[in-house]
């Protein structure tokens, strides 16, 4: 299993400089991999590609592009240039977004999302692996009237999902190499989402799936106050019904319940029980909520045992 963390994100916003420095840091301190989430401000594979150019050995994906508001082919169009800017390093993951800032933001009604993740899959595998496609579905259609290869992107950009309801997962199973659930612990891992997405990949002939486990943590000698931090971070999750849910069958009743919170050796215990519930990775999220010198401390930890 292999560990990174999440560079930038809703809450934190760095200018390029700045991040690439901070990706440098994350690879010398021996993180596997920087991931970057999609906003309304940076555009995710843009960004993950100049860093992974910048910065050689370190792997980088985004997490997450909500399909709502893209189009196949031009995800497929950034997807392949930040492979080929990268040398190979660049991880593509999608999303279903929200309804409120799907129709907030786009104007555009959240309806269907099952369906459009599955014909939006079945649309851009074969653009990512042949450079065509020929897709004529019920929500969307893309053709190729010439190539959709980028020179150098290679080999096929991965795509994982932010999947971790029945169906989300079920789609992803069938057309996807992986699934990156957020806020979902060991035993929703172990019970409900590793099994289910498992058992859709090998129905449909596929391999097992990356299961990227992406987890709020922090090694810190004042766990009491970041609890208390996390808890107001991550309060806006509780009131977004797919979160809820995999918090409750986490057994937990709040997500900040389910960040990894304490010395070194808690943390580490804590990141061997989602070894064990089936991640196949975890990337750290939030690991700046109580300053640089715990953020410096986390990455340390992290770097520790990629190298174990």
């Amino acid at each position: 299993m292999t560990l990174g963390a999440t560079l930038s994100s809703a809450s934190r916003q760095l200018p390029i400089d700045a991040t690439v420095r901070l990706a440098r840091e994350a690879r010398d301190a021996g993180l596997h991999s920087a991931w970057f989430g999609q906003t309304f401000a940076y555009d995710s594979p843009s960004l993950a590609a100049i860093v992974g150019r910048e910065v050689p050995g370190l792997q980088v994906g985004t997490a997450a592009i909500p399909v709502f508001g893209r189009h196949p082919l031009l995800v497929s169009s950034q997807a392949q240039t930040a492979q080929a800017a990268t040398g190979g390093r660049y991880h593509l993951g999608l999303a279903l977004g929200t309804r409120h800032l799907t129709e907030t933001g786009f104007g555009i009604p959240y309806e269907r999302p099952i369906g459009l993740l599955r014909e939006f899959l079945t649309a851009l595998r074969p653009l990512l692996e042949t450079g065509s496609a020929d897709f004529h579905g019920e929500l969307l259609t893309a053709t190729t009237p010439y190539s959709a290869s980028v020179p150098g992107a290679e080999p096929p950009v991965p795509v994982l999902v932010a999947a971790m309801g029945p169906q989300a997962l079920r789609v992803s199973g069938e057309l996807a190499d992986g699934v990156l659930p957020y806020l979902a612990g060991p035993r929703a891992l172990a019970e409900h989402i590793v099994p289910a997405v498992n058992a859709a990949a090998e129905a449909a002939g596929r391999p097992s799936p990356r299961v990227v486990a992406l987890v709020p943590g922090v090694v810190t000698s004042g766990a009491d106050a970041v609890r208390e931090a996390s808890a107001e971070a991550l309060a806006l999750y509780e009131r977004i019904p797919s979160y809820r849910r995999v918090i409750e069958l986490s057994g937990a009743g709040r997500a900040a319940d389910l960040a990894l919170i304490g010395d070194e050796e808690t943390v580490a215990a804590g990141i061997r029980r989602y070894r064990e519930a089936g991640a196949t990775e975890v990337v750290f999220t939030a690991t700046e909520v109580n300053g640089e010198e715990d953020r410096r401390r986390t990455w340390r930890l992290l770097g520790e045992l990629n190298r174990a």
